[in-house]
């Protein structure tokens, strides 16, 4: 597919007239998605998309659409010659775009993953083992993902990488359900055994009565899935130079000194070991990792190309939302196995149901439990927590009250689906907090 990319991207450079400019983007996907409920396939198929997104760019003025690719040569060159006589008519009536920035320094790049994906049929029959009499629901889904970018001035960039994911529950009833995730390039079926075993104890333990706890502060235990969510958060604008410069962002008081994290905390784009292809749809490159926060305090920003040329400064390769696509957080000292004896009385918090902003300029979240969320005492398991609301400032979170950090990290990939399967990732330790407040 990578050949038949740059045979089109050639026919595309075929088609420009004048100074016209393009770049283009393809994206595509070979996956087999399998949904299961109660332990049994209930649904199985296969998809396979391809599409090419262009930007016909003349001077300051662009206009860009898409088209999906047949695979047949002859149409799909028609296909992009038509697209490009549409985008050609709307230039002249197309303001100049003032923050346009695409690269123009040629900077081609080649990244393909190895294929040590399992066969379906041995990935599905563990599945399937695991689940034994217990209801497992959830989704299946593996196979290549890929990604390239071309331009008229010769630029070419070619990404692929093959990987699954696992996004599954076990569900005992009404709203108690233990949720859990395995996702990588290589299936270990020993890893895999260990994830099991741990919600299978997790769900004995959803079997006995739910207790309700007080409103007020505890000392918590977050689980990597916990923590993903709150810093998955902080991405809504928590790390964008656009949001900065605007004030808009939630980690506002850290730009103005007010506050800070934990010295423990250090967050980054790390791109290098994530899933996302290295190089962005306006053709800049992305450096292999870029620390936004360095021991507590905020480091850099991620600066998307027209930002870069709104703010003039330079970018260095986030997408136009600046968001993290590839997150890493420090790990800490804090051994997995000794958390629940560290944290001895207080909350477990497996993943976290609802999150949004209660408060955005001070970076306050408000959120519910829901999934495997326990009462701890003596450093054991006790009973399932009946559903809780929280309201917490992640400078308390990943601040003042961070007690450590796992030294394991779990790497979570974005189950989302919707248009094609996510390449976004974390890599994410456990997190031991005190006088954590739940609200109701």
């Amino acid at each position: 597919m990578q050949s038949y990319f740059h045979d089109l991207a050639d026919h595309l450079t075929s088609l420009l007239q004048g100074e016209e400019v393009f770049t283009a983007s393809f994206s595509g996907e070979d996956s087999d998605f399998v949904r299961f409920n109660q332990g049994a396939v209930r649904q199985a198929g296969n998809v396979v998309q391809r599409e090419i997104g262009v930007d016909l760019i003349l001077g300051g003025r662009h206009a860009a659409g898409a088209v999906t690719l047949s695979g047949d040569a002859g149409e799909d060159r028609t296909r992009l010659q038509t697209l490009v006589t549409g985008l050609r008519a709307k230039l002249p009536f197309l303001p100049e775009d003032p923050y346009l920035l695409y690269a123009t320094e040629v900077n081609s790049s080649e990244r393909c993953g190895a294929t040590t994906l399992p066969s379906a049929d041995q990935s599905l029959e563990e599945i399937r083992a695991a689940s034994k009499d217990r209801d497992l629901v959830g989704l299946y889904a593996a196979g290549e993902i890929s990604a390239g970018f071309a331009n008229s001035l010769g630029q070419r960039n070619w990404y692929d990488t093959s990987s699954y994911n696992l996004d599954w529950s076990f569900y005992h009833q009404q709203d108690k359900a233990v949720k859990s995730s395995y996702a990588g390039f290589t299936w270990e079926q020993d890893v895999f055994a260990r994830k099991v075993e741990t919600a299978v104890q997790q769900l004995g333990s959803l079997a006995r009565d739910p207790v309700t706890v007080d409103p007020g502060g505890y000392r918590v235990y977050l689980a990597p899935a916990a923590v993903h969510d709150i810093v998955g958060l902080l991405g809504w604008g928590g790390f964008g130079l656009k949001s900065h410069k605007t004030r808009q962002t939630p980690l506002l008081k850290m730009l103005t000194g007010e506050a800070s994290m934990a010295p423990a905390v250090t967050i980054r784009e790390n791109t290098a070991e994530g899933v996302a292809p290295n190089f962005q749809g306006a053709g800049f490159i992305r450096p292999d990792g870029v620390t936004l926060i360095d021991g507590g305090t905020f480091a850099d920003c991620l600066v998307s190309p027209r930002s870069a040329r709104e703010y003039g400064v330079e970018t260095n390769g986030a997408s136009g939302g600046e968001s993290p696509e590839s997150v890493d957080v420090a790990a800490g000292a804090l051994a997995t196995d000794e958390a629940l004896k560290r944290l001895d009385r207080g909350v477990y918090v497996g993943n976290v149901h609802y999150l949004n902003y209660s408060d955005r300029s001070a970076c306050r979240t408000t959120g519910m439990t829901r999934f495997a969320t326990f009462w701890v005492e003596g450093g054991e398991i006790q009973a399932p927590l009946n559903v809780m609301r929280f309201d917490e400032t992640v400078y308390r979170i990943l601040g003042e009250n961070l007690v450590d950090l796992t030294q394991e990290r779990e790497m979570i990939f974005a189950p989302d689906t919707y248009g094609g399967r996510s390449t976004d990732s974390a890599r994410v330790p456990g997190a031991l907090v005190e006088d954590f407040t739940f609200t109701l």
